[in-house]
């Protein structure tokens, strides 16, 4: 089996909310996602995605996501794609960096490798924990008072984890935080997520300004050292998400005591293979997860669903179902939430298919 052909779509996603907003000022309102398909000369294909959030979030962005796989694939054509080391170590060698780049090609291949087996990705990362895993809501930076009814109206469709924008003025960011805080009920899980948005000086003011507060303080402040700085002046639990890389940050986080939940986004560390891998690793040493991506449709949450419900359940802090954010479905067959939970798909590959009727003609095709 080798591959003889790669091809990309590039799809816009549209918010149900309008847009998408954190801190300092970013937004966005509709999404650039790619979707890459990897083809064999057996004729199985595997689909993967990759949707950076906004071009100013991470060293990410759509078109180069496009821009990559095209310098990317024509390293490929020839090559096993069910060898997935291989695979990832001829991407390394190829493009230097750039993981967001390669997300899409290597979780294509685990696509097609489930496919070729019979089994769903789920099954070949880990085996499925439980029936289905709990889904947080990210709640778009707002007024205090708009922010805790839209906790309250998500509360109502099952959610029990919230994300909440700050990262802005410190007393307001306080006022969200308590606005919010007084909408929940017992069980529930409320994440400060300041998207690296506070100076040091600003995130000691809100973690003082909620120490009577439930809630779990993510990606204060720009770097590691400055984050590891704040977590050290509070007793809330912590959670380090930007900083996150790869696994020497994960082991330095561990060793210096940084975090007790950290994100596991899928196109940051460049794919599933060693996104499972980082997981594996925080299961080793004991750290709970947030296991997600950047952003996508339904590919990307499918492949999300995979990841999450192969992991450890005690290790599952939560999780998140991106395609109900947006108004496209790019793929059928992906999972849909239910009661504010995800289950994974028990179908071969991801078990989705792509939707060529949304998706249109591929953008660029390598052979």
């Amino acid at each position: 089996m080798k591959i003889k052909r790669i091809r990309a779509w590039q799809v816009d996603l549209p918010l149900h909310e309008g847009s998408y907003k954190w801190s300092g000022g970013k937004s966005v309102e509709v999404f650039d996602s790619t979707i890459v398909a990897v083809e064999t000369d057996d004729g199985v294909t595997g689909y993967g995605e990759v949707c950076p959030l906004g071009p100013f979030y991470l060293a990410a962005y759509g078109a180069g996501v496009r821009a990559g796989v095209k310098e990317l694939g024509p390293h490929l054509i020839g090559m096993d794609p069910t060898r997935l080391g291989e695979i990832n170590d001829r991407m390394d060698r190829a493009l230097k960096g750039h993981p967001y780049v390669k997300t899409g090609i290597d979780m294509a291949c685990w696509d097609l490798f489930g496919k070729v087996c019979g089994q769903s990705v789920c099954e070949l990362i880990g085996g499925r924990f439980g029936d289905d895993f709990h889904l947080y809501r990210a709640i778009s930076q707002d007024t205090p008072e708009r922010m805790a009814a839209s906790v309250a109206g998500y509360r109502a469709e099952g959610y029990r984890r919230f994300q909440l924008k700050v990262g802005a003025d410190p007393l307001e960011d306080i006022a969200r935080i308590r606005a919010v805080s007084e909408v929940l009920e017992p069980g529930d899980r409320l994440v400060a997520d300041a998207n690296t948005g506070w100076l040091m000086h600003d995130a000691a003011r809100v973690v003082r300004g909620v120490r009577d507060v439930d809630v779990y303080i993510e990606e204060p402040c720009a770097s590691y050292e400055e984050c590891l700085s704040i977590r050290r002046r509070t007793d809330h639990p912590f959670v380090m998400d930007e900083c996150m890389n790869g696994m020497p940050a994960l082991l330095r986080a561990h060793a210096d005591g940084g975090a007790d939940v950290v994100n596991i986004k899928i196109s940051k560390f460049g794919g599933l293979t060693k996104a499972k891998l980082a997981r594996d690793l925080c299961v080793s040493l004991g750290i709970a997860m947030t296991i997600e991506d950047s952003w996508g449709g339904d590919i990307t949450t499918a492949a999300i669903a995979c990841l999450a419900h192969s992991t450890p359940t005690e290790y599952l802090f939560t999780s998140t179902d991106f395609n109900s954010y947006v108004t496209v479905s790019n793929a059928a067959g992906a999972p849909q939430r239910q009661n504010g939970r995800l289950a994974a798909s028990t179908e071969p590959g991801l078990g989705i298919e792509p939707r060529f009727e949304v998706i249109g003609e591929p953008v660029l095709e390598i052979t």
